[in-house]
């Protein structure tokens, strides 16, 4: 079966996802932990070799408080557990702005933990715009990834968003320019790994040309 060199992963759907459990919509965040940690274990079984998953956003520090902080959190919470995998770990956002947890400081630059091995691209504070801000400076095609504050995250092949939603959000525009995407309407703490398999065997029967 063809898999996927490089897999997205939009988590949406927390907020939605607590109101109907009858919770505040902060409370949503920490119930994507665990999936998260899923997710990757699937990725490595096969055999996947880079992975993204997409944490907050700068448009998103727009919301409540509340919502900030319990989002802030969960992904300082999320990456101390890949930090306890064999991975090999980037986080990429902002960091020069308040926003961004400094506890993640230490991980802004690719770290090899225990064996090493998958690449696991964490964004954290990320807006497309302040990826992208570089660009201007760089001359020809060839170059515009050495131009993108991201340019330690290669191209992704396959994209995969939960919560329902058919749009990207500002996620990786550049990298994503030839991705595959896979909605999933379960909201993101109501991850099965049987919609990953369903993903990966989809991925499977595409005609990947990259626009050849």
């Amino acid at each position: 079966m063809k898999v996927p060199r490089h897999i997205g992963i939009i988590p949406d759907g927390n907020r939605r996802w607590a109101q109907n459990k009858g919770y505040e919509k902060q409370d949503g965040y920490m119930y994507g932990l665990s999936p998260g940690l899923q997710a990757l274990k699937l990725a490595q079984e096969y055999g996947i070799e880079e992975l993204t998953f997409y944490g907050f956003t700068t448009d998103n520090c727009k919301r409540p408080r509340k919502q900030i902080d319990s989002f802030i959190q969960a992904c300082v919470d999320a990456v101390k557990l890949i930090a306890k995998e064999d991975v090999s770990l980037l986080v990429i956002g902002n960091s020069s702005s308040p926003m961004f947890p400094r506890e993640l400081m230490n991980y802004t630059q690719r770290t090899n933990i225990g064996r090493g091995g998958t690449k696991v691209n964490f964004l954290v504070n990320y807006g497309w715009d302040w990826d992208i801000s570089n660009l201007n400076s760089t001359n020809g095609r060839k170059n515009i990834m050495e131009g993108l504050h991201s340019k330690d995250i290669s191209r992704i092949d396959l994209i995969l968003r939960w919560g329902g939603r058919k749009r990207l959000s500002g996620f990786l525009p550049v990298q994503s320019v030839y991705s595959d995407i896979y909605t999933i309407d379960d909201m993101w703490p109501d991850f099965h790994p049987q919609q990953f398999h369903d993903a990966m065997k989809w991925y499977g029967m595409q005609d990947v040309t990259l626009g050849g």
